[in-house]
């Protein structure tokens, strides 16, 4: 295949190259192989197809040194990326296939781990202390949270984060739908932390996550006098053959536990809290309240 002759705005490197979120984690085997396998078959398409690669690089509208990069790999490709080589290398969609594996692997490893066991789960318990739980941030309060961590997150890091948080949002959208349940601490509601607008965005998200039918949202009030969870958070995550991985700080150093009488410590410690907190009525009639005070 040859190039044409019409002209290609070639994306620079400032532009493409060195943005972040788009590195290869050294320390991800797995990442770290899928890249290696994809870039290689990159470099084998464009020779069989006979285009050096500063031709590929016009055809496509990057930047040569990005296509040594990903073809060696060293950059993980964006989607667009693939979309527009499928299309120079006439690959017919075997090239653009290859985005859902190179999406998984921009996600840190620890995240990536913590989507998968949720994506089986059909039960999900969930209280966060600090913050609102990551599965109900909007992509503000996210990118905002992950700002003020000190030491600070590199940029490359904070958009690894933000699309690792969005991705895992999947789960609202799983058929069959699994059962979440939330308890959100009032003070996270109240605190603008990134700004009133970011606040009200995420209480706007709140009231519309408190919608669906698989899902309950229920505040825990500051003033309440008694609290069963001062040991910090709590995850429960049930699965269809009735097994089940939980984790909090306040048991087994917050490594994920599937041991009977761990669980039962923290499902006791969950069904207190939610207890103690509104109900899933309440809480949405006080996040309308706090959405029209902000």
């Amino acid at each position: 295949m040859s190039v044409n002759g019409e002209a290609v705005r070639v994306r620079t490197e400032a532009e493409q190259a060195d943005e972040p979120g788009w590195e290869v984690d050294p320390d991800d085997d797995w990442a770290l192989a899928v890249v290696a396998t994809v870039g290689r078959q990159l470099r084998l398409r464009r020779e069989a197809a006979g285009l050096r690669a500063g031709e590929f690089a016009v055809a496509v509208g990057y930047g040569e040194d990005l296509v040594y990069k990903i073809e060696s790999g060293k950059r993980i490709p964006r989607p667009e990326y693939l979309d527009a080589a499928d299309e120079v290398l006439d690959a017919g969609g075997l090239i653009t296939a290859m985005k859902e594996d190179v999406k998984r692997v921009r996600y840190p490893k620890k995240v990536r781990d913590l989507a998968l066991m949720e994506a089986r789960a059909v039960e999900l318990q969930l209280y966060d202390p600090l913050h609102v739980h990551g599965l109900l941030q909007t992509p503000e309060c996210a990118r905002a949270l992950l700002a003020m961590r000190r030491p600070a997150y590199s940029a490359e890091e904070v958009e690894r984060f933000i699309a690792a948080r969005v991705a895992r949002k999947a789960i609202f959208e799983r058929d069959p739908a699994p059962d979440l349940s939330f308890v959100l601490e009032e003070w996270t509601l109240r605190r603008p932390l990134g700004g009133r607008a970011v606040l009200r965005g995420q209480l706007e998200h709140l009231l519309e996550a408190a919608q669906l039918r698989n899902v309950e949202l229920q505040v825990m009030p500051i003033e309440r006098e008694a609290h069963a969870g001062l040991d910090g958070s709590i995850e429960v995550l049930k699965f269809e053959d009735g097994s089940a991985i939980g984790r909090s700080p306040a048991v087994a150093n917050g490594r994920p536990v599937s041991d009977l009488r761990q669980l039962r410590i923290l499902e006791l410690r969950y069904g207190i809290i939610r207890a103690q907190a509104l109900t899933p009525p309440e809480s949405t009639a006080f996040i309308e309240q706090l959405l029209g005070e902000t």
